[in-house]
């Protein structure tokens, strides 16, 4: 096995050109294109979220249940979110 060590004098440097470099404008809201984002998409979305960070995984035979709760109205996924952040909490000592 052979080591090789370098002096730092002799590492190579690169100078990037400053012509024309600058720093990009951040981007305007309003230029963004319009997407709408279905309601039930949004609650699948959220329901998976919160299961992981209850402990409980969806596993991949789980996919009919979780679309089915989507499909329900707001205010029964408001429950589910607050009875699993309960839930979530179940077992800590605070």
């Amino acid at each position: 096995m052979q080591t090789i060590t370098t002096h730092p004098d002799d590492l190579l440097t690169y100078d990037a050109p400053t012509a024309g470099d600058w720093l990009l404008p951040p981007p305007n809201p309003a230029d963004r294109l319009p997407c709408h984002v279905d309601p039930r998409d949004l609650r699948r979305l959220d329901l998976h979220a919160l299961l992981t960070a209850a402990g409980v995984a969806p596993s991949p035979g789980d996919t009919e249940a979780i679309e089915r709760l989507s499909a329900l109205p707001d205010s029964v996924h408001h429950a589910l979110r607050r009875w699993l952040g309960t839930c979530g909490r179940c077992g800590s000592t605070t």
